[in-house]
């Protein structure tokens, strides 16, 4: 049987392996951290089935000034990385036009539409659900004035069939009376969940389907090679023919979509996290709080503070400003937080009209682009791993694809 090779080991990529070995395929994925590393360990862990607003919107010509001028503020740009950025942030600021943004809001919204229905045969499984917490998302917003300038945002929302209520003051802190009685409104979003640890998730996950056959490899791939007979990957010095390929490997996937015909514009967001260690109980559910732009999430090891974006590539060294941003905000919003134990920086996939990439590529249709999923790729896991199966067994896909296609660039 035809084997089929995986680049990256996150949340797409086990998704995309256990659709396709329920069809039957032989699957390798090849990551060199392991399972559940990258941005699929230090997310918010939040199933945002309601976050169809991208990032690319009408707001970022109002804000995008006091952004970058405020040390409160959860937007960074390191100006040396501008001149690498410049044709990126043109798209971004093009994307934000209000036709092209009504676009991605209604793209996103029919994938985040699925994604209930993505997740719903990895969670029959008792050992995947355990690690699933029901309960809604409360979003808050510390200001009238906030609030009153999100109401375009959530009338296109509620048009695009995502439902929530609208809570004061009172019934926030009816709801979470631990928060500090700070917030004048607060959303609260139906059907969602979290993860109480995603990279347990994964690697449970990880775990049953390498009891079906599953392989991983280590290494690094150097390149893909379409041909004739599918794709040839290389990794590690050796060469190795697969049927296909799936390019699931996030903020890292360009260079990949190159070298099979299709320049993509995929740049990264530097997210951060901060952990405080047995606070969990604090809160009952995941807690955003808007101006700040970050999730408080109750996991198993602690109360994960997740967010902020910081456009500064792949360097490795934390930005301690954006991660006192998040320790002094937390501990605003949550008065009973004492101090974090550990911090963490990721890069998240983020392409210019906030939309990821589904999708065959130029030069093959052996070769499954299923990357860019930018703050999604924990919600959008499962319905992506199903495009990619239906898509390689040339299935009709549960929604037209062609908002996700490179070839939009």
């Amino acid at each position: 049987m035809p084997e089929i090779a995986i680049i990256g080991a996150g949340f797409i990529g086990l998704a995309s392996a256990a659709a396709l070995m329920r069809d039957g395929h032989r699957v390798t994925l090849f990551d060199p951290a392991g399972v559940g590393q990258g941005a699929s360990f230090g997310n918010a862990g939040t199933f945002a089935h309601y976050a169809c607003i991208p990032v690319n919107n009408p707001s970022v010509f109002r804000d995008l000034p006091r952004f970058l001028l405020s040390n409160e503020s959860p937007f960074r740009l390191r100006w040396t990385y501008l001149p690498h950025l410049a044709p990126w942030l043109v798209r971004f600021m093009m994307s934000s036009l209000p036709r092209r943004y009504e676009a991605s809001a209604g793209a996103l919204a029919a994938l985040l539409d699925r994604a209930h229905d993505g997740y719903a045969l990895l969670l029959e499984d008792p050992q995947l659900a355990r690690f699933v917490r029901p309960r809604e998302c409360l979003y808050l917003y510390s200001s009238a004035a906030s609030f009153d300038a999100a109401q375009a945002t959530l009338a296109l929302r509620r048009k695009l069939g995502v439902a929530f209520d609208v809570l004061d003051g009172a019934a926030i802190r009816a709801l979470e009376p631990s928060l500090a009685p700070i917030f004048e409104r607060g959303v609260l979003f139906s059907n969602s969940w979290h993860f109480s640890d995603p990279q347990r998730f994964l690697q449970t996950l990880y775990e049953q389907l390498g009891a079906q056959g599953l392989k991983l490899e280590r290494v690094a791939v150097d390149g893909i090679e379409p041909d004739a007979q599918g794709a040839k990957l290389s990794a590690g010095g050796v060469t190795r023919q697969f049927s296909h390929v799936v390019v699931a490997t996030g903020a890292r996937s360009a260079q990949f979509a190159r070298q099979c015909g299709d320049v993509v514009p995929l740049d990264t967001e530097r997210g951060y996290h901060v952990r405080f260690p047995g606070a969990q109980q604090l809160i009952s559910r995941p807690v955003g709080w808007a101006e700040r732009g970050f999730y408080m999430t109750p996991m198993a090891d602690g109360l994960r503070v997740a967010g902020t974006v910081e456009l500064a590539g792949f360097g490795d060294t934390k930005n301690r400003s954006l991660l006192d941003l998040l320790t002094f905000s937390s501990r605003r919003a949550l008065p009973a937080l004492d101090a974090p134990d550990s911090s963490w920086l990721g890069f998240r996939p983020t392409l210019p009209d906030g939309l990821p990439v589904l999708a065959r590529s130029r030069a093959s249709a052996h070769v499954i682009y299923a990357f860019g999923h930018q703050h999604l790729g924990v919600t959008l896991a499962g319905v992506s791993g199903r495009i990619v199966a239906d898509l390689i067994a040339q299935r009709a896909p549960p929604l037209d694809l062609s908002p996700y296609a490179a070839t939009r660039f």
